[in-house]
């Protein structure tokens, strides 16, 4: 069997299909954009169908540009955005409503609600998760509370619940397989992370019925055959990932303590803790950082909602710049007798903060402010927030080993960034050659399982270093920009004191 393996990346903004060889090298690409809707204030979504068909062409394309027909591909494995939420009619394969992303901030009220109940502790021990509208639980409470009908089909089993990847499976498949992943139902609210089950006094307590959730598979496992007429052939889907646990994967974080960061549209940082379900102390999450034969490896993550959405607020809001590379450019121009402070809180404060009604703030401003200034402060914002993560996870986890930071994402090319995030962390940030980790990590999963690449020794063997930036800055200017930024978090938060 050859060792081609198709990932679908499913994104936040778009849809790519890689086909990786059997050395792990890149042999081809398509990608495709969708449409953002923004119905409300703080209110986004996508239609789950749009995306269906982006998923499918691109893959086509990929297979096309690779020049390999279905027969070729050995598995697919399968990334996706995690959080956001679809509810679809079994008998149509329709969904009932838009897909609510993970920015969505609509359910803050029902939160505040069940917090109220003094139900949140009980959420955090079986889920390891805050009681947050980022997470799909009330995203489903919502969807059944608001469109019509759709509490009564799904009381009598006629709606199916799924994450990206689950609606995916289910169309790749035809109506065959509803399934899921481990770490994808990590990030429902709904799933027991101790027992690795779907917990029905949650589910009671969002007031969603057991019968529309999927069935939760290892992340390494046979999740269905797609339909031949999708894909040309009948092509195994053997692997699935949330995007940052297959990003963890992707960069060979298999030890306790490893420490991998995304920065994709938000920033997500994502700290290894072996068998240990780490409870945190400092507003991080517990989740499952991947299951493997019937094994749980558990992590600590932080989750920062906007990093390169930041950036394309700059291209699209302010139209200071025409395209992401040059923020860099403009970063190093920007005056240093300046010190602006973006605080990127347009749908609300992640870890540590957990502000849902924070808005974006930017502190410092003077006659002389400008593109450069607003440049480099928006990729400032991302590291001190980096900087926030990882202190909040060095308090829960004690690892006495040097911290080194392996980074992927869009936002890792550009070099003036990852030397600032390397000084204001205090550590060194190491830069892999294969920057496409996530759809490695989901490429991984199905090649392991189809036998055509290495297991997780091997596999971690072959990550290669692209450079490693080490910390030049000063100690005590270090700390006056951290202190700067705290403060200007402070006067952010939407409750102060």
């Amino acid at each position: 069997m050859s060792g081609n393996i198709l990932a679908i990346d499913q994104g936040t903004t778009s849809s790519r299909a890689i086909i990786f060889d059997g050395e792990r090298r890149i042999i081809a690409v398509s990608q495709r954009e969708f449409t953002q809707h923004f119905p409300k204030s703080g209110w986004v979504e996508h239609d789950a169908m749009e995306i269906l068909e982006s998923v499918i062409a691109t893959c086509r394309d990929a297979i096309t540009k690779a020049g390999l027909g279905p027969q070729a591909i050995a598995a697919i494995g399968i990334t996706n955005q995690r959080e956001t939420t679809v509810v679809w009619d079994r008998s149509t394969g329709k969904p009932i409503h838009n897909a609510i992303v993970w920015q969505d901030r609509r359910t803050a009220k029902f939160c505040e609600e069940l917090k109220g109940r003094g139900m949140e502790a009980m959420f955090i021990e079986r889920t390891g998760l805050l009681l947050d509208p980022y997470f799909s639980g009330t995203k489903i409470r919502w969807l059944l509370d608001n469109v019509p009908g759709a509490r009564e089909k799904a009381e009598s089993g006629r709606l199916a619940f799924g994450t990206i990847d689950s609606f995916l499976v289910w169309h790749l498949t035809g109506g065959k397989r509803h399934v899921t992943d481990a770490t994808n139902a990590s990030r429902t609210l709904c799933f027991n992370i101790a027992e690795n089950r779907w917990d029905e006094a949650l589910l009671d307590a969002l007031g969603i019925p057991l019968s529309m959730m999927p069935e939760v598979l290892d992340c390494s496992a046979e999740f269905g055959t797609t339909e031949p007429d999708i894909l040309g052939g009948a092509i195994a889907i053997l692997g699935i990932a949330g995007d940052q646990q297959a990003a963890t994967i992707g960069q060979a974080c298999f030890k306790p303590g490893m420490f991998k960061s995304t920065y994709g549209t938000g920033c997500f940082a994502i700290l290894n803790t072996g068998e240990d379900l780490v409870r945190s102390k400092n507003r991080m999450l517990s989740t499952i950082a991947y299951r493997l034969d019937g094994k749980t490896t558990y992590a600590l993550e932080g989750s920062i909602f906007i990093a390169g959405a930041a950036v394309q607020w700059l291209r699209d809001g302010l139209k200071i710049i025409s395209e992401a590379k040059q923020t860099g450019e403009l970063a190093a121009r920007a005056d240093t007798g300046q010190q602006l402070y973006l605080v990127p809180a347009f749908t609300g404060l992640g870890a540590p903060y957990w502000d849902a009604d924070a808005r974006g703030a930017i502190f410092g401003l003077t006659r002389n402010s400008g593109p450069a200034e607003f440049a480099r402060a928006a990729l400032e914002a991302v590291c001190y927030q980096t900087r926030d993560l990882l202190e909040a996870m060095q308090g829960d986890w004690k690892n006495s080993g040097e911290t080194v930071l392996r980074v992927d994402g869009g936002m890792v090319a550009s070099d003036w960034t990852l030397q600032f995030l390397a000084d204001i962390l205090d550590a060194p940030v190491d830069r892999p050659t294969i920057l496409e980790t996530t759809a490695l990590g989901a490429a991984w999963l199905a090649g392991s399982r189809a036998g055509v690449w290495p297991g997780q020794e091997g596999f971690a063997e072959g990550w290669a270093l692209e450079r490693r930036f080490e910390p030049t800055m000063e100690s005590d200017h270090r700390e006056r920009l951290y202190a700067g930024w705290l403060d200007a978090v402070s006067r952010t938060l939407s409750q102060r004191g």
